[in-house]
């Protein structure tokens, strides 16, 4: 029996927890623009980015199945983009493929790769070299990391839209009518101007997250050692405990809450695991690589010569996002 069959037993048909924080963060989000903003904005402004950042860790528990087993009540209850950027369906389709974790770090086959091919690193202007390189430490990735991310999401999202993907561009639809219910309630609820929403709350609280993403991943021969721990975090909450990423990554249907548990109860087996690619807490991860690239941009490995992608289809299936039939998601590819 796997990992993922047995984090299916004995699930609860609705995981209240989830629940109470979905309702609590979009609920701070609205007294916290229209009570404290006008009173202390800064506060405020620092406030709305912490709930941004903790709604996308909410919009990540939901693609994956939770808290309820109907699809589409897991995305109504996170559907409306208080982070403004990601579609959440597109969220979904990315994410789900990136926990093949035969392909984690490949540059063509796994979505939230920060690695290049070699030869696609080495046709890229100088400037855009220093900013990847600036991009691979932590401070850089604070920084700079949402802008980065974002245009280069925006740039690949437009090409699959200008190529005809209907589902992407239903997937964008979905966003905009969640954007015509967010934007109005931002200029004329909160009353703040759209562009310093933009600029500090969404900014920042992408960069918050960018803290949990920066070393998640690097590369291994071993894809069990490809996927970080980080042991103890005052920010595990704001997370959703999802730095205890390899974890996660071997239980993607386990709650949240329940990670800390499943890891205190075998710790030295998921270091074994991982081969010890762990750290007490993000700030050693600070300490080591404020502004020092944590990873080289070139893959060290994969796709050091010009070649066509592969393209992997996941064999295992599962619900689709309305409940009904099948889809597909992510499973060992198969073996070269």
């Amino acid at each position: 029996m796997t990992h993922r069959d047995n984090s299916r037993r004995g699930r609860p048909a609705i995981e209240w927890p989830t629940i109470a924080l979905i309702f609590a963060c979009y609920g701070s989000w609205l007294a916290t623009g229209i009570l404290l903003w006008p009173e202390w904005p800064v506060p405020a402004l620092f406030l709305l980015a912490v709930l941004i950042a903790l709604q996308s860790s909410l919009m990540h528990e939901c693609l994956h199945g939770h808290p309820t087993r109907n699809a589409l009540v897991n995305e109504a209850l996170v559907g409306l983009p208080i982070g403004l950027v990601y579609p959440y369906r597109r969220f979904k389709a990315l994410h789900l493929r990136h926990h093949a974790d035969e392909r984690l770090t490949d540059p063509f086959e796994d979505p939230e790769s920060y690695y290049k091919a070699l030869w696609q690193y080495e046709e890229l202007p100088a400037a855009i070299k220093l900013l990847l390189k600036i991009n691979n430490t932590m401070v850089g990735r604070f920084v700079l990391g949402p802008l980065i991310m974002n245009v280069a999401f925006f740039a690949s999202e437009a090409k699959l839209i200008a190529a005809g993907d209907r589902a992407v561009r239903k997937a964008w639809l979905l966003h905009a009518a969640g954007l015509a219910v967010v934007l109005p309630v931002i200029a004329y609820g909160f009353q703040m101007p759209l562009w310093l929403y933009v600029l500090v709350p969404a900014w920042l609280g992408q960069s918050l997250i960018s803290v949990r993403t920066f070393a998640e991943h690097q590369w291994s021969e071993r894809p069990d050692g490809r996927t970080i721990i980080v042991e103890r975090s005052p920010l595990a909450l704001l997370f959703l405990n999802n730095n205890l990423h390899l974890v996660h990554h071997k239980l993607p249907t386990v709650a949240w809450y329940k990670l800390p548990q499943l890891y205190r109860e075998k710790r030295e087996e998921w270091l074994s695991m991982n081969g010890g690619y762990a750290y007490p807490n993000y700030f050693a991860l600070l300490k080591a690589f404020a502004f020092r690239a944590k990873e080289p941009v070139p893959h060290p490995v994969l796709h050091r010569e010009p070649h066509p992608a592969r393209a992997f289809r996941p064999r295992a299936r599962g619900r689709s996002l309305t409940g009904a039939g099948t889809v597909p998601v992510p499973a060992e590819p198969p073996k070269e």
